[in-house]
């Protein structure tokens, strides 16, 4: 099995869309809709310091009857934030998502600058894709075809 770096490469799109801890909750999640995503890295002056999903509106704002127009992102954003590395291997990153409870982890590097992010749509679409290439192979080697 490969490493994050492959999904990474994988990738369609490798712009990354932010937001900031003072921008309002309704602009960000206008932005998550404008992009169809459910996620937004929230960076200050260069540096990760949280993520802003769907899950922290629906829980933070939504559930609390708060005005998304007059609410922070950094209200109400997740802080703490679980990452990886381009080169944690995919099982150690699905163990990742699975421990946190999450859907989205950003990929960092060594001196944590921000890289790109997954998802965990992202890592079965990876494992869907190995397994086609595996089940062709073997399909093949059993007609002897390889």
């Amino acid at each position: 099995m490969g490493d994050v770096r492959e999904i990474l490469n994988r990738k369609q799109s490798s712009t990354l869309r932010c937001t900031q801890p003072d921008e309002t909750v309704l602009t960000a999640t206008q932005r998550m809709n404008e992009y169809g995503i459910g996620a937004l890295l929230v960076m200050d002056h260069g540096h990760l310091v949280g993520i802003f999903t769907e899950r922290d509106v629906l829980r933070r704002v939504v559930a609390a009857e708060l005005d998304p127009d007059a609410v922070l992102v950094a209200d109400v954003m997740t802080a703490d934030v679980a990452c990886c590395t381009p080169d944690m291997p995919i099982d150690d990153a699905r163990n990742t998502f699975q421990q946190h409870r999450i859907r989205h982890l950003p990929v960092v590097d060594e001196y944590g600058e921000v890289l790109g992010l997954i998802s965990i749509g992202d890592l079965n679409a990876y494992h869907a894709n190995h397994q086609e290439v595996t089940i062709r192979f073997l399909n093949e080697y059993l007609h002897g075809r390889v």
